[in-house]
């Protein structure tokens, strides 16, 4: 029988201000303790809770920091650069830190050339893809961010994890009210997912995952052990695979099955491109074509059991909006042992609860 998750809602503001703290106390800087915690407060307002890329990796980053497996100062260095292009080391250090920082000089480059890629390797993980690339849209760009990640996607025909979920991202802004966000793992689900769904007691899609023995499943637990499936059959295993070329195989980095083979070196590679808006049109007249873009997309017929259609990244503005105003809905096993942290660490910042979650939809 299927059973909800109890959740409890907290304070936006609240909860970025506990989240910066406790990366401080953990041995980040001030400005990098900002930067991560605006990431997981992003992605924890755009997501569904079930899919990891929030507030509870804190405890993850905590056990990480503490094991030395990711130095919280080690800066990143450029290898190369051209006006256009950039390669970085991270150090190993955190790599949403060093991917945001990263964005931005390929923010800078795209002002200047009207494009700038930033290639990246020796990183870890760097969070969801969609924070960087939205970091583009306040310069006026586009803003793209792929990284490839740990082998749990099974390449097409085989039963074992030869390449990662290998995220993408892009965002463009509109005149619609909210950026079209594409944020998409080249998996058809992660395996945080099917973790929320095994806690519920729910089945999954067979196009979900593998058993160790190669078979479709529709048991989250079993799942759990096997290797993830990608997207659209073999053209996600294509698209993984390509991914790993664009950003392991050329950095010099880690790919395939080396990313978090050494929990103390997870040789991560990203790539993070900016696209200036002004080298091609004012800002005005593009919004205007997405919009005009836009209608064209929502005005077609629907199919049967849809209420409208959607652009990428309207889902996700409707629940950043619901969730800043309503409060910030957060598993109450995650919220306890952050509260819990927060003790340890000694935080000033506390995390007071506005009431259980009661809404419909994550």
């Amino acid at each position: 029988m299927p059973k909800s998750i109890a959740m409890t809602n907290v304070d936006k503001a609240e909860l970025l201000a506990f989240v910066t703290q406790a990366f401080q106390a953990l041995g980040l800087t001030a400005e990098d303790a900002a930067i991560f915690a605006g990431a997981l407060v992003f992605s924890e307002l755009r997501f569904h809770p079930g899919q990891g890329q929030g507030v509870s990796r804190l405890r993850r980053y905590q056990e990480r920091i503490g094991q030395g497996e990711v130095n919280p100062r080690a800066g990143w260095s450029v290898v190369k650069e051209s006006p256009a292009l950039a390669l970085v080391d991270a150090h190993n250090g955190i790599g949403t830190v060093a991917a945001a920082k990263a964005m931005r000089l390929a923010i800078a480059k795209a002002k200047v050339c009207g494009i700038g890629t930033v290639i990246m390797r020796n990183s870890t993980h760097y969070g969801s893809s969609a924070v960087h690339a939205c970091q583009a849209l306040d310069h006026g760009c586009i803003g793209i961010a792929y990284t490839n990640a740990g082998p749990e996607m099974a390449p097409w025909g085989g039963r074992e994890g030869a390449v990662g979920t290998n995220p993408w991202s892009i965002a463009a802004p509109t005149d619609q009210g909210f950026p079209a966000v594409l944020d998409i793992a080249i998996t058809t689900a992660g395996k945080g997912m099917m973790n929320w769904y095994v806690r519920e007691g729910k089945k999954m899609p067979l196009d979900w995952a593998l058993t160790p023995e190669g078979l479709e499943t529709e048991d989250p637990a079993s799942a759990l052990k096997g290797a993830l499936l990608g997207i659209g059959g073999h053209k996600g295993y294509g698209l993984a695979f390509m991914t790993d070329v664009l950003t392991g195989v050329l950095s010099g980095g880690g790919y395939g099955l080396t990313p978090y083979a050494d929990p103390k070196k997870m040789d991560v590679s990203h790539s993070f491109t900016a696209i200036d808006i002004g080298w091609f049109m004012d800002m005005s007249t593009f919004t205007r074509r997405m919009g005009d873009f836009t209608q064209m997309v929502k005005s077609r017929a629907l199919r049967p059991g849809f209420d409208e259609i959607l652009i990428p990244g309207e889902l996700d503005a409707r629940r950043v909006a619901a969730k800043s105003a309503a409060g910030v809905p957060i598993d109450d096993v995650v919220l306890a042992d952050m509260i819990a942290l927060g003790q340890t660490l000694g935080l000033a910042s506390t995390l007071r609860p506005l009431g259980p979650y009661t809404g419909t939809t994550l």
